[in-house]
């Protein structure tokens, strides 16, 4: 008498069971991620905020000291963002240019075809905090999302 040798393998009911407790974990897994991920976007949104209005009040205090010049009617605010990146010639130092920023950053919920620069909302020195526009200079940024952080707090009042 031989003996046979079982078939290696698994069957098609071990299979289908791995697949559907692979499926149950990805699905509990799911929820966590998204709210990881907007998390980390919030983050980014606070951080990009926080280095845009430093930049915006680095500049007004290089003008108050005089290494930039402004007309006497000025407000002291950079005209546009693109200057904190560009950077303006120091008027006490001819040779050097002041740069504010590196780079321009974004908002991390605006659509990722728009520039970087036109995805923040800008307040000019004129217009009033519940009302922002924009004018003759950049006073203030804030985000163009629409909806709401985690806190409930609106993109927009950040």
């Amino acid at each position: 008498m031989t003996r046979s040798r079982p078939a290696a393998g698994f069957t098609l009911i071990e299979m289908v069971v791995v697949v559907s407790l692979v499926g149950i974990l990805a699905a509990a897994a799911h929820p966590i991620w998204t709210l990881a991920k907007r998390r980390s976007d919030e983050m980014l949104l606070h951080r990009n905020l926080r280095t845009l209005r430093t930049a915006i009040d680095a500049y007004k205090q290089a003008v108050a000291e005089h290494h930039i010049q402004a007309d006497a009617d000025a407000s002291g605010y950079p005209s546009t963002l693109r200057v904190l990146v560009d950077g303006v010639a120091d008027a006490q130092v001819k040779t050097r240019r002041i740069y504010f920023l590196r780079r321009m950053p974004r908002d991390p919920f605006a659509d990722p075809a728009i520039a970087d620069a036109e995805t923040w909302g800008l307040r000019s020195y004129e217009s009033p905090p519940d009302a922002p526009q924009p004018g003759r200079d950049v006073f203030d940024v804030y985000s163009l999302a629409e909806g709401s952080g985690l806190d409930g707090t609106p993109y927009r009042s950040w």
